[in-house]
């Protein structure tokens, strides 16, 4: 493929490949340029320009229209040597008409055969591919954002970034496995991932390096009124195969993209003030067997509902959903539960993600809003009847106002688990300069049964001090009938975070009667304190890039009696190498009380007491965008009234873009005074992506403390913002004390929906 831009930069010491480049070149000969932005008090700043034609969005970037426009380049190192100039030349311009903004890029590279493409599916961690990412600030408030990313085989990545990318609760180190959260499954707090805008982005290649062409229409982003705008901009350039991340906007190696008040201004932008109305419905049809409840045979429901979204001004939305169905969703992966306290899975279900952010409250392990309490019972899937949601940005305040409405869930004829439920959040923030901000939320859930609901009040604020200094806080109350005791909770934090150092501290108190039904919240009832601090060092030897040295302590006590409840102390280095590998030997000091007897398996109960021990803790993980990578970890030592020993890990295969193969294995050997068990969990998950709209995706998993294995297999044919043909087959069996000779239950999906603009005006 050629491309009238591409062309060898100044000073390529190859005379050969510069002869290549322009006889490829050939038709509309242009060597890089240099560029052209400005800065003023040392924030650079570009200008888009007024497309008089659209360019066609196929990568090659042949389009005339892209001669007019200004250049950005000129980028800087984070990582590896932060403040250097990138290894690799980056140019990028912008155009934009009535319709849509264009960003066409050109990452040039000197040795082409050696680009890392990723994996060819929709939000593929471009930490671990080359790539390309544009962070849109639209109303310039330095805290939210939108994120449109690539890879060299052109997937659509995208997310949103609320306060500065941090989580609504901060650095957090304790809390009853709160802290098993996916990255790939943030959904709230500092970086929704899987939010689905809807937009295009073509790539190509050639012997000078790759390319990217990115439109986003502007009904897609979010923006204030006016006729002419300047934006907050950064873009980020990607070298996988040196680790390097550079910027055109310069950042501190301490912060990472989501620190928006080190992004750059894009002037010059005339987007429209226009009003969209825009349906997705879909229609489902079921193939379904139940074996455990006796079925004889499968059943064949159809189903049809679908949601809109009406542009109520440039800033705010309201969305509708009616019949709401999550067929296509990703299954969750199974985790082993040794606790006392409940898991957290990721929200994954479409309608709950756009402005997650905005609803947040709270965060790491009192989430005081966590959207899947709505429609998922421990009973299984709840059907959403239907509901609305009011979010953006209105007179300078981020609102958020949701309400759902749930039927009940019956498991046997007469017998309802669950009973209609209405759940209703409404949330109010303002930003305030320096990374600052003030908030306000009311959370409720209430059922058609007698007196059974449940309120929660909750303010909260930030305060940044300087570059290194944030304070975070709320306080919230509920109110629930039959609960009388202590109904509050509360916390505070500060942190620091330069160069060399990041440090925090937290104090957090939850009242025995704190009962947030919206949220989540894996205990209650306790005082909880922790002091964290880290060093950061790069020396100037061959493979290791940093080692960061730290230790913490965290502990929960009963907020009656000061009762240990869970206590650690962790010390630890993480040892990072040029690749990306990284090695984090640690031991700690770990205390765990029982006030009660707890029943760990069916056949154990450990008494009442208090159990403290040693553990050793490494993990290790090698460069993860190598066609062969290993994930995972070794922990063995004290654990309540015996000993654990505990290997984990996920070894992954690549073939190119288009296959994906990986094995996870999570093994429990467990030996306590009342007795000894042992916990695995298997994983394989299997994928071809036969292009980055079209993939089919297999994951297989067995328990044994849940006696059963279970299969997913999913076909999706994206079209845009997460609508399309999907085709999904799950089967789950028993494997030992359950018949195996008969699945549990066996479900065939196919489901179809499609995006529609209804009206504009």
């Amino acid at each position: 493929m050629t491309s009238a831009f591409r062309g060898t930069r100044p000073g390529r010491p190859s005379a050969l490949l510069a002869l290549s480049t322009s006889i490829l070149t050939w038709s509309a000969p242009l060597a890089a340029q240099v560029p052209d932005q400005q800065q003023e008090n040392g924030v650079p700043r570009a200008r888009a320009t007024l497309a008089v034609s659209a360019p066609t969005i196929d990568g090659i970037l042949d389009d005339a229209v892209w001669q007019g426009a200004s250049v950005l380049g000129g980028f800087t190192q984070r990582v590896p040597s932060d403040g250097r100039p990138a290894t690799e030349p980056t140019e990028v311009r912008f155009l934009f008409d009535e319709e849509a903004l264009y960003v066409g890029v050109w990452a040039f590279d000197s040795d082409p055969g050696a680009i890392v493409e990723g994996e060819a599916i929709r939000d593929y961690d471009l930490a671990q591919s080359d790539g390309v990412l544009l962070i849109l600030d639209t109303f310039r408030d330095e805290q939210n954002a939108f994120v449109f990313g690539t890879n060299p085989v052109g997937i659509e990545y995208d997310g949103q970034v609320a306060n500065s990318g941090q989580g609504g609760g901060g650095f957090f180190l304790g809390g009853g496995n709160a802290g098993n959260r996916r990255q790939q499954g943030g959904a709230g707090g500092g970086f929704n991932l899987n939010w689905d805008g809807s937009w295009i982005v073509r790539t190509s290649r050639d012997v000078a390096g790759w390319y990217a062409e990115f439109r986003i229409p502007f009904s897609t982003l979010r923006y204030a009124e006016s006729e002419e705008q300047t934006w907050g901009l950064n873009v980020s350039r990607r070298v996988r195969r040196l680790n390097e991340q550079s910027f055109w906007a310069p950042i501190p190696r301490e912060f990472d993209e989501y620190r928006l008040n080190y992004a750059g201004r894009l002037e010059g932008l005339a987007p429209p003030s226009q009003r969209l109305v825009r349906v997705t419905p879909y229609g489902l049809q079921r193939a379904v067997r139940d074996y455990q409840a006796g079925d004889p045979g499968y059943s064949y429901p159809t189903e049809v509902g679908g949601d809109v979204k009406v542009q109520i001004t440039q800033g705010l939305t309201l969305d509708l959903t009616v019949n709401t169905d999550f067929a296509q969703v990703e299954v969750d992966e199974v985790q082993t539960n040794l606790t006392r306290f409940s898991l957290f899975f990721p929200e994954k279900r479409p309608f709950f993600l756009e402005n997650a952010g905005f609803f947040q409250v709270g965060g790491g392990g009192a989430d005081l809003f966590f959207s899947r309490r709505v429609g998922i019972s421990s009973e299984g899937p709840v059907p959403i009847l239907g509901g609305g949601r009011v979010s953006g940005r209105v007179a300078g305040l981020n609102v958020g106002v949701l309400h759902i409405e749930a039927d009940d869930l019956s498991i046997a004829p007469g017998v309802t688990a669950v009973p209609q439920n209405q759940y209703s959040v409404a949330r109010v923030a303002k930003e305030l300069p320096n990374r600052s901000r003030l908030g306000a939320a009311f959370l409720r859930r209430a059922s058609d049964t007698t007196n059974d609901w449940s309120r929660t009040y909750a303010v909260d604020g930030q305060l940044g001090i300087g570059e290194a200094i944030t304070f975070t806080s709320f306080l919230a109350g509920t109110d629930t009938p039959g609960l009388t005791g202590r109904d509050h909770a509360f916390d505070v934090q500060g942190g620091w975070t330069s160069r060399r150092f990041r440090g925090t501290m937290q104090y957090r108190q939850i009242g025995e009667d704190f009962n947030p039904e919206l949220g989540f919240l894996p205990r209650s009832g306790y005082h909880y304190g922790q002091v964290f601090g880290m060093l950061y060092f790069q020396p100037d030897w061959w493979a290791i890039r940093e080692i960061r040295p730290h230790a913490s302590y965290f502990t929960y006590r009963d907020i009656e009696t000061g009762f240990t409840e869970t206590s650690r102390v962790h010390i630890d280095s993480h040892f990072e190498f040029q690749d990306g590998m990284e090695l984090h030997p640690a031991v700690n000091w770990q205390k765990e009380g029982l006030e009660e007897a707890f029943q760990i398996t069916d056949d154990i109960v450990v008494p009442a007491g208090t159990y403290a021990g040693w553990e050793l803790g490494w993990v290790f993980f090698t460069n993860e965008s190598a066609p062969i990578s290993f994930n995972g970890g070794f922990d063995a030592g004290g654990f309540l009234s015996g000993n654990r020993v505990h290997p984990y890990g996920t070894i992954t295969g690549r073939y190119g873009s288009k296959l994906s193969l990986s094995l996870r294995v999570d093994y429990n050997d467990v030996s306590l005074a009342e007795g000894d068990f042992e916990a695995t969990v298997l994983g394989l998950r299997l994928a071809y992506f036969v292009t980055p709209r079209i993939s089919v995706q297999s994951l297989t998993q067995y328990s044994d403390l849940a006696d059963a294995w279970s299969t997913n297999i999913r076909l999706a044919w994206l079209d845009t913002a997460g609508s399309g043909l999907f085709v999904v087959f799950n089967q789950a069996n028993g494997f030992q004390s359950l018949a195996r000779d008969t699945p549990l239950n066996r479900a065939f999906t196919v489901k179809y929906s499609r995006l529609f603009d209804l009206a504009r005006w």
